[in-house]
């Protein structure tokens, strides 16, 4: 094997251009394009976030409490650390507007600040002012400052009065940009900002109630942000203390946005699988036409491996050419659309060129070639010399020699390899390669099923000259039945997951849950309000039934004397705070799974009821020891019962529940949900407001439409992923439909010499064509919905419903597909004169 000799007839072929290629790289370089502008995007707001972090938490780093202030020696280490402390409070309320005698109401998300705030960043407003002028207010109301939505919904303008509380505002500015935003995570109403000590009066921030504090620190220059972490998290572990740095300032956002990129990219991924499919079938076809040159080749001595290696580097130059496309492309696009991206996103982002997004599409799109291509390859060695005298000396099928089917399985692993590496997420990347490596190996079994039945059913079409012609071309060996399943099928079967998932979602929470849920969710209720509250609620014959109960707040830190993190490996139950209530008796409608309730007088040590299935799941057996944190204070209690906890249907549920004696002297706060009629919801709320203006009301329609407007989100930002498959499908549709057209070209003309007229050919290709988009869609359909299944069903926990308007649109798509590529090329077959065509062929 000669490279050099190799390399010179590889350039020689290339002359030729790029006939037969053009399709080869579209393919790939869309499939590279598409993961190298996911990867660009998801750079850039990592490095928006990364210049931003302390803008975004507000200060260098943060300690946050639950349901307290710090104490006083906690916050005397937290100053004697930095240069600067801003202390800020945040929890929800109403803020309510007396107009015409008739209140409105609306949530919003409070954060009460100092007059330090914001430590890093600034505050922007409109009109334009500094906060401290608009917090300050006027003679007689402390200033607020608001966002627009929440300032649109209540109707106020600058001057306007509003309660928070007892306490009255004077509506300053809208807020239109603060630096904490995003570190905040997710929220169930737009923000209000105001100081915290006007708030004394308002009855919002007492002991017991739902608050969180955090303290942004302002550190020294050449502060070790890790050696203070750790520092700070020994000395108050068992305090309930969270911290983290400017380096994580989005917290949970920036998680979200690295999981959904990582995922976002194994979509892309099912793209250059599609591609991959495009490519092979434009290699097979370009070595096709070359049989006389490699045989010609083999009888002047060629070897086996000279030839495999001359069109090893061909269609290796002209890969490198189509992943330098992909990634012009895939960095360019989101370059030249910046300024919209920057504009749209809620973080900062700067778009620039990453080489890491750039070298992982490359890399992706060079393994996913060569696999794609090898096979193909491999077939040159079974051209032999005879091909020259004979038309076929082989038939192109069976598996190629081992050595090939070990380098692509080689390949394969690397490519799972790298996506492992690059996304950070062994299972997502591994349930990802196992759903698309399944949807091909249904769809491709499909396909010999649709021809096989095609073959079958063909002596039916008798009498039916289209009908029967159509068939034919769908059942025939080397027919287009497998191009067309596999190219359009994957980027169907991503679609059709993405809308069945989106569509039990959308159900379970616009219909389902609205049902079996409660009308408000109640927080902040003191023990001396709650049986007024009762008293209200039960005279009202409206109100089917409503629910009530303590709260505190605590975060399980030991369980058996060693830390529950290590125990539970990281289950959610054990990551941050998490709702503890008591009582005496077992609540109505519990059910005790495992072991005993303790007596309602009992004043022993402490004891605790868990929810079943999280104990099961963290391997708690009774006669465990939990120990939780609340307010600061460690309370060690023994597991003696198991019972079960619906989490829903919105009720209240609680992990963990203890005897009375056990949170003796804690304060605490009541929360109760509320199941009434439509109609009486306004009166309801208008009556426990007002007895009760502390007290914060939690429509469940309105948590419900944030949780819908998030699916929404995530499905939209999921469906671009798949539709850059499906574009890559068509592609490959075309260049199976322009790979066709010498064949359908001289079937045209054979029916035109034998009398067929042009509406029947035509038809006949119509029919054709539908058929095998109907196929690609319902197989899609059927492993899109398998997919949507089991993760609603296993993922999700929750009953499946299929989704039949995103079906029939699945199953119309593939049609409609397959009909415009198919047609495109059929019109053409038709204007061509049946005596060239024949004469050709003689």
């Amino acid at each position: 094997m000669s490279l050099a000799l190799a390399t010179r007839f590889a350039r020689r072929e290339l002359r030729g251009g790029l006939r037969g290629f053009r399709v080869f790289l579209a393919c790939l370089a869309l499939g590279v394009a598409a993961i190298a502008a996911v990867g660009t995007v998801q750079s850039a707001i990592q490095e928006g976030l990364q210049r931003e972090g302390a803008s975004i938490l507000g200060g260098d780093a943060e300690a946050e409490f639950t349901y307290r202030f710090a104490r006083d020696e906690e916050r005397a280490y937290l100053e004697s650390i930095s240069e600067q402390l801003s202390e800020t409070v945040d929890f929800r309320s109403m803020a309510v507007v007396h107009r015409d005698a008739t209140p409105e109401r609306a949530l919003t998300q409070i954060r009460a600040v100092d007059t330090a705030y914001p430590l890093i960043g600034s505050v922007t407003l409109d009109p334009p002012m500094p906060l401290s002028d608009a917090l300050a207010g006027t003679a007689t109301h402390p200033g607020a400052v608001m966002e627009r939505v929440l300032a649109d919904r209540l109707a106020l303008s600058p001057g306007d009065i509003f309660r928070l509380g007892a306490q009255e505002f004077v509506f300053s500015a809208t807020l239109e940009r603060y630096p904490d935003n995003a570190s905040a995570g997710f929220g169930l109403g737009p923000r209000t900002i105001v100081l915290t000590r006007d708030l004394a009066n308002s009855g919002l921030i007492t002991e017991g109630t739902l608050f969180s504090t955090q303290y942004r620190l302002d550190l020294p220059a050449n502060a070790d942000l890790d050696q203070i972490g750790q520092q700070a998290k020994n000395r108050f572990k068992e305090n309930g203390l969270r911290w983290r740095d400017s380096r994580r300032g989005a917290g949970g956002t920036e998680t979200f946005i690295e999981r959904l990129g990582s995922f976002l990219v194994l979509i892309g991924l099912s793209g250059l699988a599609v591609g991959g499919v495009g490519v092979s079938a434009a290699v097979r076809a370009y070595l096709a036409g070359k049989t006389g040159t490699i045989a010609t080749l083999k009888t002047l001595g060629a070897t086996r491996g000279t030839i495999f290696l001359t069109y090893f580097l061909q269609i290796g130059a002209l890969t490198l050419l189509g992943i330098a496309i992909g990634i012009v492309l895939g960095g360019g696009i989101p370059l030249l659309l910046a300024p919209l991206i920057e504009e749209s996103l809620p973080l900062p982002a700067d778009i620039l060129l990453y080489p890491a997004p750039l070298i992982e599409a490359a890399l992706y799109g060079l393994l996913a070639a060569l696999i794609f291509t090898l096979w193909p390859l491999a077939r040159t060695e079974e051209i032999r010399a005879a091909a020259l005298f004979r038309e076929s000396v082989t038939s192109g099928h069976g598996l190629p020699a081992p050595r090939y089917l070990v380098m692509t399985l080689g390949l394969v692993i690397m490519l799972l390899g790298a996506a492992i590496l690059f996304s950070g997420n062994l299972w997502l990347t591994l349930w990802t390669a196992g759903g698309i490596a399944g949807a091909l190996v249904i769809l491709a079994l499909a396909a010999r099923a649709a021809s096989w039945l095609a073959r079958r059913t063909s002596r039916l079409a008798r009498g039916r000259p289209a009908l029967r012609l159509a068939l034919g071309a769908i059942g025939a060996n080397r027919g287009e039945t497998t191009s067309v399943t596999l190219s359009l099928g994957l980027g169907l079967a991503v679609l059709s997951a993405v809308g069945q998932i989106d569509g039990n979602l959308r159900t379970a929470f616009s219909e389902e849950l609205p049902e079996v849920a409660p009308s408000y969710f109640f927080i902040d209720i003191q023990p001396d309000q709650i049986e007024g509250f009762r008293s209200r609620l039960a005279s009202d014959p409206q109100v089917s039934s409503f629910d009530a109960a303590p709260m505190l707040r605590g975060i399980i830190t030991r369980i058996n004397d060693r830390p529950a993190e290590e125990v539970a490996q990281g289950h959610w139950v054990v990551r941050g705070d998490r709702g503890v209530t008591y009582s005496a008796a077992i609540p109505d409608g519990t059910t005790i799974t495992e072991g005993t309730w303790w007596p309602e007088d009992y004043t022993g040590p402490p004891q605790i009821s868990f929810s079943d299935a999280e104990a099961r799941e963290i391997g708690l057996q009774l006669g465990d020891t939990i120990t939780v944190n609340i307010l600061g204070r460690d309370i060690t209690g023994t597991v003696t019962s198991f019972r079960e906890v619906n989490f829903e249907n919105a009720g209240i549920g609680f992990v963990l529940s203890m005897n009375p004696a056990a949170l003796a002297g804690a304060p605490h706060s009541w929360i109760s949900t509320v199941y009434s009629e439509p109609e009486a919801e306004a009166a309801i709320l208008r009556d426990l407001a007002g007895a009760y203006p502390n007290i914060t009301a939690i429509r469940i329609r309105d948590a419900i439409d944030q949780a819908l407007d998030l699916v929404g989100d995530i499905s939209t930002a999921t469906r671009y992923g798949a539709l850059a498959t499906l574009v890559t499908g068509f592609l490959v549709l075309i260049g199976a439909a322009a790979a066709g057209d010498r064949a359908r070209t001289f079937e045209a003309a054979v029916l035109k010499t034998l009398g067929a007229a042009r509406g029947r050919i035509l038809w006949s290709f119509t029919l054709r064509a539908a058929l095998l988009g109907a196929t690609a869609g319902t197989v899609a359909l059927i492993a899109g919905v398998l997919g949507g299944w089991s993760v609603i069903t296993f993922v999700m926990e929750g009953d499946y419903v299929l989704i039949w308007s995103s079906a029939l649109w699945i199953i119309f798509g593939g049609i409609l597909a397959s009909l415009l590529a198919g047609l495109a090329f059929a019109l053409r077959a038709l204007n061509v004169r049946p005596a060239r065509i024949l004469r050709a062929q003689e």
